[in-house]
């Protein structure tokens, strides 16, 4: 069955308890959660707000197929108080966010998903987490680990 990472943060509210929700809604709806990185708190990323995020990444082993992940990651967001997507760059803050980061080696450009995630290797809130629970796992375009991505971005951010 597929590999799914995702990464998961929330800003607004009782961010822990969302993100234990979330991971419980997953572990459901999704596919058992096979790995949990720790949290850890982040400033916000591409827009400017005085909440910072509580982050995580999960491992979650699949049998839907990359869409219906989608759908349920996107229905776990409202149950849980999300109110809209953030569109064209503009973000804003929220009680949760789900991202599908990788499945498998899957390559996709759709106009609702582009797998891997293409910001992933620009944001140490993501690829920190994930170093955790996938330090050796090798982006399908970039070709390179998690770790090295990880290491590479704080070696420009510094």
């Amino acid at each position: 069955m597929p590999q799914l990472y995702l990464s998961l943060g929330s800003n607004e509210g009782n961010r822990e308890a969302l993100l234990h929700q979330a991971i419980d809604a997953i572990d459901r709806l999704i596919g058992p959660v096979g790995g949990i990185a720790t949290f850890i708190e982040t400033e916000p990323w591409g827009f400017d707000s005085p909440h910072p995020f509580l982050n995580t990444a999960l491992s979650v082993t699949t049998s839907l197929p990359p869409m219906e992940v989608l759908e349920s990651t996107q229905s776990i967001e409202r149950q849980l108080g999300r109110q809209s997507k953030s569109v064209g760059g503009h973000y804003h803050d929220r009680p949760i966010d789900i991202d599908l980061v990788f499945y498998d080696q899957l390559i996709l450009t759709g106009e609702r998903l582009i797998l891997p995630h293409p910001l992933l290797a620009e944001r140490l809130f993501v690829l920190e987490p994930l170093r955790e629970i996938a330090p050796e796992f090798i982006h399908p375009i970039l070709g390179r680990t998690i770790a090295e991505l990880y290491t590479e971005l704080r070696s420009r951010l510094s």
